[in-house]
């Protein structure tokens, strides 16, 4: 089974690709693992990939894209399966993805997308909130602290609204695309994600099941 996730920042993506792997046993394929695995085994693409690293510059997609292909070359791919999780983030690297799935001969079997609406996000990922003097963390409408004091806490900045309002719009921009492409593959399931998180995986399930 080979899929891919997809969701915006805050709607659960990453609690469900660790459940769908628990459960179906493919390979848990993130672009922060594969870099990292990368650099660590000095492969020619992690070398390639550390040297614009460490200069402090992006990664460029050629690279990230030659990362991915030597990270779905693997073994443990053919015997289990994957799931990839944070690539393609555009659709130039959808369409990189497409042509490394060809040559390797790997069928994409499906695209698993956590929906749920931007502004329901806005709330969950702006509403963070920081003890000033324990530096633990609460949520305004979710995990309020029992005696705040608005003095007492903080909110670092890529918590507040108008930074997460921009990371979102980011995201819809380059996901929208990439959904649109899948969607003509006839790849994607939409998943409602404003649910419990065991409804949401349980619809997932359901979902990954049908594809099998």
């Amino acid at each position: 089974m080979n899929l891919l996730i997809m969701g915006l920042p805050g709607a659960g993506k990453g609690t469900q690709a660790t459940k769908i792997v628990e459960k179906f046993g493919v390979a848990h394929i993130s672009t922060g693992d594969m870099f990292r695995a990368a650099m660590a085994n000095q492969t020619e693409m992690g070398l390639l990939a550390k040297s614009y690293i460490d200069r402090g510059d992006l990664v460029p997609d050629e690279v990230t894209n030659g990362i991915v292909k030597e990270r779905l070359s693997q073994k443990d791919i053919a015997e289990k399966g994957f799931l990839l999780d944070g690539y393609p983030r555009t659709i130039e690297q959808a369409y990189a993805l497409d042509e490394t799935l060809a040559n390797l001969g790997i069928k994409l079997d499906g695209v698993i997308n956590i929906d749920v609406d931007p502004s329901c996000l806005l709330e969950r990922l702006s509403g963070r909130i920081i003890n000033r003097k324990t530096g633990e963390s609460f949520h305004k409408v979710f995990n309020p602290p029992v005696d705040y004091n608005e003095e007492d806490y903080y909110q670092r900045e890529d918590d507040k609204p108008e930074s997460v309002q921009r990371r979102l719009e980011v995201n819809i921009a380059q996901g929208e695309p990439i959904l649109e492409h899948y969607r003509k593959a006839g790849l994607v399931t939409d998943i409602e994600g404003n649910q419990e998180i065991a409804d949401v995986f349980a619809d997932v399930e359901k979902a990954i099941v049908t594809l099998k």
